[in-house]
This record gives C-alpha cells, sequence and structure tokens, in this order.
C-alpha cells in the first residue's frame, strides 16, 4: 500500500509539472512575441544616400512617365519614360531632361544658370546632373574632364571632350548633336531626335575621342 501510495504521488507530480508546458503555444518557442504587434519600419527616404542628396526638382512642365525595367524608354513626344527599376537620382536627371526637349541650342546656354532659354552641349547636360544631385554648378565640356571618377557609371556616363560633351542615362543618349541618327528612320516616329538642340537620341555615337566619366554611385 505504501508503495502504491508512492507512485500515485510521484504520478501527479510528473502531471502537474508537464501540463504547463504542453499548453504551451506551439510558436517555434517564441512565447514572448505572442501577443507581439509586427513593428512598423519606415520606407528609405527617395535619393537619402550619397550620391543621395537630391538636387533640384525636375523644371516644371518636364513629363515625368516610367517604364518597367532598367532602361530609359525614349517616347513619340521625345522625352523619355524613366527605368522604374533605376535609382530616385537617375529617374530626377531623365525628368529634369526631359523639360530640355522643346529648347533650342544656344552656344554658353545653360553655364550662367540651370534654367535658360536655350542650351548648349555641356550645359544641356548639367541640367539632369543637378537634378540626380551630383552637380552644383554648371560645367563646360573642358572642366568635365575632371568631374566625378573616371571611366563609364552604372547608370549615368558623361562623354566629354574639350570640344563637346554629351551623357548617356540609364542607356539613352542626351545630346545637342543629332549626329549618327538617322533622319529617314527617326523622322516619323522621334521627329525631335533629328532636331539640334538638347534633345534624347535613340541611337548612341563612337565614344573615341570623348573621355568616360561618372558620378560615385551612378
Amino acid at each position: 500500500m505504501r508503495v502504491t501510495a508512492l507512485f500515485g504521488s510521484l504520478l501527479l507530480f510528473v502531471i502537474v509539472m508537464v501540463a504547463p508546458a504542453s499548453a504551451a503555444p506551439a510558436n517555434g518557442g517564441a512565447q514572448f512575441g505572442v501577443d507581439r504587434e509586427p513593428v512598423p519600419v519606415e520606407p528609405a527616404e527617395p535619393g537619402g544616400a550619397q550620391p543621395g542628396q537630391p538636387g533640384t526638382a525636375p523644371l516644371p512642365g518636364s513629363p515625368t512617365p516610367v517604364v518597367a525595367g532598367a532602361k530609359a524608354v525614349l517616347l513619340a513626344d521625345g522625352s523619355a519614360a524613366a527605368p522604374a527599376a533605376a535609382p530616385v537620382p537617375v529617374q530626377q536627371a531623365i525628368w529634369a531632361a526631359n523639360a530640355l526637349q522643346s529648347k533650342p541650342y544656344r552656344y554658353g546656354g545653360g553655364h550662367a544658370s540651370f534654367k535658360d532659354s536655350g542650351y548648349d552641349c555641356s550645359g544641356t547636360i548639367s541640367v539632369p546632373l543637378n537634378a540626380a544631385g551630383v552637380l552644383k554648378s554648371p560645367l563646360d565640356s573642358s572642366s568635365f574632364l575632371r568631374w566625378g571618377e573616371a571611366g563609364r557609371g552604372a547608370w549615368i556616363t558623361v562623354y566629354t571632350n574639350p570640344g563637346h560633351a554629351y551623357a548617356v542615362i540609364a542607356g539613352l543618349r542626351l545630346d545637342t548633336s543629332a549626329a549618327f541618327v538617322s533622319r529617314a528612320r527617326t523622322s516619323r516616329r522621334y521627329a525631335k531626335a533629328a532636331e539640334k538642340g538638347p534633345r534624347w537620341r535613340p541611337s548612341s555615337r563612337p565614344s573615341s575621342g570623348f573621355t568616360a566619366r561618372h558620378a560615385a554611385g551612378l
């Protein structure tokens, strides 16, 4: 009888000790987070990292279209759609350049101010670089030889020499020269691309004789 009573007491002790543990929710052991609300994560500020300091906003009236992928797309009205996969500074650069598509070529234009009635080659590419936050003051083509870092950028590349400068932004050429643009092929679909002045061009041009420069991070 004494053995039976002892056995019964031990069995009752085991049941009492195990019951609370088995009643715990099966949540991977994170018992301290059962009633915890998920912590919200603040979205990153656009353009917050360097070259992250946003430059000037796109010029008033500039189209701001976006297209899927990582390449800019030339549109029929002469503007460009910024790729959704591009960093915010790159999109800002494209939209700022869109505002130049109706401007004429003017030697020295865009040098005294980013906002002007006309633009030359270096004045043209100074505008989107300022919008991207990587250029504080307009530069001429010779000064661009010392701007940024050597070589091509992942998103924006400036090609320059003492006599001319142009840029390739997200795969699309921004150039005041219509060189290497087939007028027959673009006159109907991209009429502005065959004009002289700050325009997006549907074709590339040989970079021999030019020095490639880019902003760090872009």
